[in-house]
């Protein structure tokens, strides 16, 4: 390498000297000799074309790019230079000198290859040895121009030009695109060696092909000059570019470094105008200098402009990225054509995807985006003229997994359209639901997609309403059909195959089963509102705005299934009815399963609930109908006389529309965000969130109307898990058993499904535990979360604050059939006169509707505690689907309890009927697995007909074979069962050492079971007296008391609420007076 440049060094000295004394025919003859020399030299290696390059500071190059423009030396320097160009290692220095790249455009501008006249069918092989050098170099030059036109990756784009370009070269490239033409000196004479004195314009090649189209344009620009005379003149005509034909299967199989005519088809310009727009890229990315230069040249942007509208796909690519690299600039200003270009980019975004080239597609939306995020003027021309063109390409790629970046551009670009001013129509955003929901259930789409597609869904549901109850329902009918398919998917990939002996996978089986039936349920409900509300008509295809929603399955069948010539009748009760099932499902679904959980938070559903709580469609689409069947029997009235067809008058009677069970649909709407809100990026929505959260409070706190006890229970319980602040140097809790008590100290409490405050109108502290754990106050803006507020218990934001903390836990446990809150009911009288039925309704219905003890008397009579109250499933029965046993369930509750907090502090649980087993089992359980704290703490328990030796109920169906069939559940009541005995014997153990306080309480009357016709019954006593005395604390016999009353008092005086809190009291006082001893 040192011989090759030392000998570059002479040839230059020597070449200098020559060219000083020569005369004209000298100096051309050695000029050309040089040039072969260094041509040769160039070909033989890379170590010898470094050294060429680097050969007197560059002065060889400079010497060739001067020479390449010059006829008598073009051949043999463009040989030269193809051979430079054609090695990646030195193309840079080469393409990096002065003036390199206006000389490589002359040399373009001043070659054409020769074609013979008498042979029209020229072949680009037919190259004679004096032209081969000159296609060599164009070779090499298109080989640069394209070797990076399929990689989208902007950041990835290393450019070969240099950071501080020269004005009059960037100028020169300017020139060339806005013109297709350039000024230039040609050393040697006007014309090339074909005689001909050059073409002017721009050439045409059409996107996707390789046909080269006609193009006839003025210009006077080209001007040639003598190097040895002044300027000859400039030339001025008018150039008509023939089509002609490139394609060849042939030369598309060959490298172009082999064939050095590849490109001699192409007209002069057809390589020169890619080559400048490719300069100019390479500059525009290389630095700030570079680009202020270029938008000082081009202040108007209307090079870039032609660029991009330019047919041929590497001027469009490079015109691109120069395009990006200017938008990127924040430095610069933006150029009054920008709109142009953001249309411009658009078209050719959808043309290419259209064709299947997606990597000019992506190239081109990417700098379509960020277009868009520079000037608000392009947002406006695009919601004008641009949204179908950007839903084409979504449309054509939605099956492309690949093309996740793409999705996410069209993502972000219609947010940007969605968050101005005026939002689009309720058509357009129709149009596009089916296409957000994709994206949304589309695993292979990036975060930012995902999120994206949310965040417009939810605009769309805020902004419309009850017209947007089609796109609601239809995103929950979707959820709950991508978790179907999840647990189904899951199951055939599980190793073991689960055993259906097990009652926790029947539960799950009866789970999914039911699921799948609401889900068609729910389907069908979306297709008759979206029928209804766009009068939909399949035959009109394309054109109805839910089209393409509609196509999505499940709704693709239940359309095809739906009878449009005799529609049933359908209202906003049935269209509200549906998705309470639907989120009922969810939750079902997702309690106990964690994965689930996840899956449903990132498919949107925080989002969906949010509207379904804070909002009131439901209740809007029956206003709606109320008023449009007013309207219908007005003008019936005006028009129509009077007839005694009363099944019209029922059809438009406004008094006949159902009201929908909205505040059901917001309850299990609470509850499902209440499970959610255990995630940390819910937590962080719903943090983030102020409208919500205040909205939370004031439900919670009884400041809004909403009187369903579990609503504010679950509001309460939300804010609780997402204000909880955390010690950061303490770990996440496991949803196992923890090997000791020092669960209690990891983690701040998380409230799960199955518990319930029962007075969730106390402030939030009041609520959390007293090891340590605190609101955050910094995360609770405008201290919206925990104020005070006027609420059923006469709190208000003064004295909110003066809430004592609480000294002990009261935890009401239910038992058969009962529920959270129903169980716990006042009783009118205390025998039961429940309606003609099986026993599993007798305790839904007794008891007065709306009231419950512990919350209206117990809370302040016993103000310094804190009462909860759990649920659990215990069906009678499987005729009403499966319920776990008894070990299962105690699990269960036991670590939802220790997850949130109860344990910290004394703690008595209140329990009726099996509720008290599934109790003792808890304590057991606890013993088992090192819950000492939570053991030490249970202070005291109190039994409301419990069946500690068995029940005669659950006797009947092992003796009645025909007549029940038990649950699981029920199965392990049955008298003298092994399990209670020895669960009995161990809460006794306990209570013998005095660790353990306890009060029962025993039925003396007759329970109704079955009612029949004739007044035929069966009655028995569920619970006996031997039974409901486990041998050992306080027992109270409650006179002319049912099961199902026992637990239900009628006043303050009733024994069964006047023992129980004196036995309260007193276990309060004793560990008073334990601490201080």
């Amino acid at each position: 390498m040192q011989q090759t440049c030392a000998a570059g060094k002479v040839l230059c000295r020597s070449l200098m000297s020559v060219l000083s004394s020569a005369n004209h025919e000298v100096r051309s003859g050695f000029e050309l000799r040089v040039a072969a020399l260094l041509a040769d030299i160039a070909a033989a290696s890379a170590a010898r074309r470094a050294a060429i390059v680097s050969a007197g500071g560059g002065a060889v190059i400079d010497w060739l790019l001067e020479s390449v423009v010059r006829r008598t030396t073009q051949a043999e320097a463009a040989r030269a230079l193809a051979h430079l160009l054609a090695d990646p290692w030195v193309a840079p220095a080469v393409l990096g000198r002065p003036r390199a790249v206006p000389c490589l455009l002359q040399f373009i501008f001043s070659y054409q290859p020769k074609r013979s006249k008498k042979n029209s069918g020229y072949s680009s092989f037919n190259i004679s040895d004096h032209s081969k050098g000159r296609s060599m170099l164009v070779a090499a030059l298109m080989d640069i121009i394209t070797s990076n036109c399929d990689n989208a990756d902007y950041s990835s784009f290393q450019p070969l030009l240099p950071s501080d370009a020269d004005t009059r070269d960037i100028a020169a490239a300017i020139e060339v695109i806005e013109q297709g033409g350039m000024h230039f000196d040609d050393h040697d004479d006007n014309e090339s060696d074909d005689g001909d004195s050059g073409l002017k314009g721009i050439g045409i090649k059409v996107l996707g092909g390789t046909t080269v189209l006609g193009f006839s344009r003025e210009i006077n620009s080209l001007e040639v000059r003598n190097s040895d005379d002044d300027i000859v003149g400039a030339l001025n005509s008018r150039i008509s570019l023939q089509e002609t034909s490139t394609d060849s299967p042939l030369v598309e199989k060959l490298n172009s470094a082999a064939v050095p005519g590849l490109w001699d088809d192409l007209q002069r310009e057809h390589v020169a105008v890619p080559f400048a727009t490719w300069a100019l890229a390479n500059w525009a990315i290389a630095s700030d200098l570079n680009r202020s230069r270029i938008q000082e040249l081009d202040s108007d942007g209307h090079a870039v402009t032609t660029a991009l509208k330019a047919p041929e796909r590497t001027v469009k690519w490079h015109g691109a990225m120069v395009a990006r690299a200017l938008l990127e600039d924040q430095n610069l200003t933006l150029a009054p054509s920008v709109p142009g270009w953001c249309s411009s980019l658009l078209l050719t975004a959808s043309q290419a995807a259209e064709n299947g080239d997606m990597s000019l597609a992506q190239m081109s939306l990417s700098t379509f985006l960020l277009s868009m995020i520079r000037c608000n003027e392009s947002k406006f021309v695009i919601r004008q003229k641009g949204l179908h063109l950007l839903r084409s390409i979504a449309k054509k790629i939605e099956n492309e997994n690949a093309q996740s970046r793409m999705k996410e551009s069209l993502a972000v670009t219609l947010s940007l359209l969605y968050a101005g001013e005026v939002p689009l129509s309720l058509e357009e955003t129709q149009r596009w639901s089916g296409i957000l929901l994709r994206w949304l259930f589309d695993k292979s789409v990036s975060e930012t997609t995902n999120l994206t597609a949310v965040k417009i869904l939810s605009c769309i549901l805020e902004d419309y309403g009850p017209a947007s109850v089609p796109i609601s329902q239809g995103w929950l009918a979707l959820v709950l059909s991508e978790i179907l398919g999840d647990n189904k998917t899951q199951n055939l990939k599980g190793n073991a195959q689960p055993q259906p002996e097990r009652v926790k996978n029947q539960v799950d089986h009866h789970n999914a089963s039911s699921a799948t039936q609401i889900l068609n349920q729910l389907a069908n409900a979306v297709v008759k509102l979206a029928t209804v509300q766009s009068d939909y008509d399949p035959a009109s295809g394309d054109k109805v705005p839910l089209s393409d929603f509609l196509s999505l399955e499940p709704f693709a069948t239940a359309l095809k299934n739906l009878n449009k010539k005799n529609p049933p009748k359908f209202d906003a009760a049935d269209s509200a009815s549906a998705t309470l099932k639907g989120i009922k499902a969810l939750a079902e679904l997702c309690s106990e399963d964690a994965a689930c959980q996840k899956r449903i938070a990132d498919l949107g559903v925080l989002s969906l609930l949010r509207r379904i709580l804070l909002g009131d469609d439901y209740e809007k689409l029956a206003a709606i109908e109320a008023y449009d069947a007013s309207r219908i029997r007005e003008v019936q009235d005006k028009n129509v006389p009077a007839s005694n067809d009363s099944s019209s008058d029922a059809t438009t009677d406004p008094s006949s529309v159902r009201v929908p069970p909205a505040a059901h649909i917001r309850r299990h709407a609470g509850r499902l965000v209440t499970i959610l809100s255990l995630l940390p990026n819910s937590e962080k929505a719903i943090i983030s969130d102020d409208v919500w959260c205040k909205w939370l409070e004031e439900c919670a706190s009884g400041r809004v109307p909403c009187n369903d006890i579990k609503l504010k229970s679950y509001c309460r319980l939300t804010l609780l898990n997402v204000f909880c602040s955390e010690n950061p140097n303490t770990g996440s809790a496991s949803d196992e058993y923890p090997d000791s008590e020092s669960e209690y100290k990891r983690k701040c409490p998380q409230f799960g499904d199955a518990l319930f405050l029962l007075n969730p109108e106390l402030p939030l502290e009041v609520h959390l535990d007293n090891n340590g754990h605190k609101i955050s106050r910094e995360r609770c803006k405008d201290d919206c979360c925990i104020e005070g507020g006027d609420s059923e218990t006469g709190d208000t934001p003064g004295n909110a604050s003066k809430h004592a903390p609480p000294l002990m836990d009261v935890v009401f446990v239910h038992g058969l059939r009962g529920g959270p809150f129903n169980s716990w009911r006042i009783a009118e009288d205390k025998s039961s006169t429940t309606k003609a039925g099986l026993v599993e309704s007798i305790d839904e219905d007794a008891g007065k509707e709306g009231t419950c003890w512990p919350r209206e008397w117990l809370a302040a009579d016993f103000p310094r505690a804190r009462f909860l109250t759990v649920k659990y499933k215990t069906n009678l029965t499987q005729w009403t689907g499966a319920s776990l046993p008894l070990q299962e369930v105690s699990s269960m509750l036991l670590r939802k309890l220790i997850a949130a907090g109860i344990g910290n502090r004394p703690v008595v649980f209140v329990t009726h009927s099996m509720g008290g087993l599934v109790v003792k089992q808890m304590l057991y359980q606890a013993k088992l697995n090192n819950y000492d704290k939570f053991l030490n703490n249970t202070n005291g328990l109190v039994f409301y007909s419990c069946p500690h030796f068995g029940s005669k109920l659950a006797d009947m169906p092992w003796r009645m074979g025909l007549v029940f069939r038990p649950a699981p559940s029920i199965g392990e009541l049955r008298s003298g069962s092994p399990r209670l005995v020895e669960l009995n014997d161990f809460v006794r153990q306990r209570h013998s050492k005095g660790l353990l306080n306890v009060l029962s309480f025993s039925e003396t009357q007759v329970t109704p079971i079955v009612e029949g016709y004739g007044g035929w019954a069966l009655r028995m006593e569920i619970v006996p007296i031997e039974s409901a005395y486990p041998g050992y604390g306080e027992l109270v016999v409650l006179p002319s008391t049912d099961h199902i009353n026992s637990c239900k008092p009628v006043n303050k005086n009733d024994p069964s609420y006047a023992d129980t809190l004196a036995f309260l009291e007193k276990i309060l006082k004793s560990r008073f007076k334990t601490e201080e001893s």
